[in-house]
């Protein structure tokens, strides 16, 4: 069987978007973007204040009158990412009842969050660790909720007997991860679109929630 070989790419490759409206306008718009694509490439630690203000083109003194500190910018970025999953994974659980058909609509609206917006999700899944409590605790709730979402339709479907799992936990962790993992290889250097990866990617979590497959 032939697989198709992935070409290993730097995420700074990736074109910089983030969700439609959110974006504030002029310099700070401007600074939301500049940083994403070094918070991805570099990382937060590995990212200065000066930096992201040549890249926008304007001093580092002019940044702090608009964001506090680079902490306060990753902040924005993150609540940003986490705000539109929330709205994303609500919208799926709405569309369906069945335990079976909520997990492949999540699963589905999750990976493709992350093929869509694949710098935000990467910085917004690797770098919350990096700020203050105070900072992340807003994004932190959203996490909270959508990993609630999850573990309801999880355990939905096995009292249900829809689902057998030996342990929901487990199950509900190796499905956010191998979502999660998807920013970091997709691409439009890939041999497939997002809807064959996040119809795929929802076939291997109802495997391993242990759904009967048709």
């Amino acid at each position: 069987m032939d697989v198709p070989a992935g070409e290993p790419r730097r995420l700074a490759a990736v074109a910089v978007v983030l969700p439609e409206g959110v974006t504030p306008p002029g310099t700070r718009g401007r600074i939301l973007h500049e940083a994403l694509a070094l918070y991805a490439e570099s990382g937060f630690h590995g990212t200065s204040i000066r930096a992201i203000a040549s890249r926008v083109g304007i001093n580092s003194a002019t940044l702090y009158s608009h964001y506090p500190s680079k902490a306060h910018v990753l902040a924005e970025l993150v609540l940003i990412g986490h705000r539109e999953l929330h709205a994303r994974l609500t919208a799926a659980l709405a569309t369906h009842a069945a335990p079976a058909e909520q997990l492949t609509a999540l699963v589905r609206a999750h990976v493709q969050l992350h093929t869509d917006f694949p710098l935000l999700a990467v910085v917004t899944d690797s770098e919350l660790h990096a700020l203050p409590a105070e900072l992340s605790a807003p994004a932190l709730e959203l996490r909270d909720a959508c990993r609630r979402m999850l573990l309801d339709v999880l355990r939905r479907g096995s009292e249900q007997s829809v689902f057998r799992m030996p342990d929901l936990v487990l199950a509900a962790t190796a499905i956010g991860g191998m979502g999660m993992r998807v920013a970091h290889w997709f691409g439009p250097d890939q041999p497939y679109t997002r809807e064959q990866v996040a119809g795929s990617y929802a076939h291997f979590a109802l495997r391993i929630a242990g759904a009967e497959q048709p």
